[in-house]
């Protein structure tokens, strides 16, 4: 199995970013201890604060991949050219969020993601991603 994760604007910030609402891991260190836990899986991460490369790497993967796991970050709440990218390609994307966006400012609780994707994982932390990864083992059982 293949699974591609992409991340969007500021998760390389992670572990220095909030660290009340993201916690003090970095992005790095929690994928090794998820390749790691699933050595089954060929995995490939990218992050880019730029929302066309996110859509690029989207339709790059979604051609390739078994499923992606999609932290779109604040482009969420703005972009709907990701959630048309997302609605265009039959790849699965989970979309994950480390922090609950519902509890959080207004803004927030619009999604342009949502909708597209196969499933969302909202405020779980870091396990949101392994939780996708679960998922998409499943999915495909």
């Amino acid at each position: 199995m293949k699974i591609a994760i992409i991340n969007g604007p500021n998760l390389n910030l992670l572990g220095k970013r909030e660290p009340g609402i993201y916690g003090s891991q970095t992005f790095e260190e929690y994928y090794n201890q998820l390749k790691q836990t699933y050595p089954a899986i060929e995995f490939v991460y990218y992050q880019s604060n730029v929302e066309g490369e996110l859509i690029n790497h989207i339709q790059y993967y979604s051609h390739t991949y078994d499923g992606i796991i999609l932290n779109p970050g604040g482009y969420t709440h703005t972009s709907v050219a990701i959630g048309d990218c997302i609605a265009a390609i039959s790849t699965p994307v989970i979309e994950v969020h480390i922090s609950n966006v519902h509890a959080r400012e207004d803004f927030r609780k619009i999604s342009h993601v949502s909708a597209m994707s196969k499933g969302s994982i909202i405020g779980l932390g870091l396990k949101g991603y392994e939780l996708a990864v679960q998922y998409l083992l499943s999915y495909y059982k």
